[in-house]
Parts: C-alpha cells; structure tokens; sequence
C-alpha cells in the first residue's frame, strides 16, 4: 500500500509541469483501486481541479519540485 513518506514528493509539496508551466500542489499518495499501484492526487494551483496520477509517471521527470523560497 502507499505511504506517503516513501512518494518522491511529499504532502503539500509545490510543483512544476515542465512541459506545460501548469503549477500543482501535492495532497497525498494514495492506491489505485483496481490495481493498488501508488498514485499522486494533486491540485491544480490554477484552476484548482484535482488530478490523479501514478506514481512512476509522476516521478519520471516531467515535474520538477519548486524550492521552498518560490513557494510564497
């Protein structure tokens, strides 16, 4: 099963879609139903629509973590 802390990107980290520019904020790791692989459920800081995506595709380098000073 999931666990947050073993996710690359931890709860209420800030990210960056390298290819779009999109910003997101991680809310947690969690299990996909039907095959309880782990996957990230994340917010759009845009648009606040909510995503799920697995973790390997998360983690593969198409989001980039924002360091802490760009945050605010």
């Amino acid at each position: 099963m999931a666990d947050a802390d073993s996710g690359l990107f931890k709860p209420g980290s800030k990210l960056k879609h390298r290819k779009t520019g999109g910003f997101y904020k991680v809310l947690l790791l969690a299990n996909v139903e039907a095959s309880l692989a782990p996957a990230y459920v994340y917010e759009s800081m845009q648009s606040h629509d909510f995503w799920i995506r697995p973790q390997a595709e998360m983690e593969d380098g198409r989001f980039e973590l924002i360091p802490a000073a760009e945050k605010e």
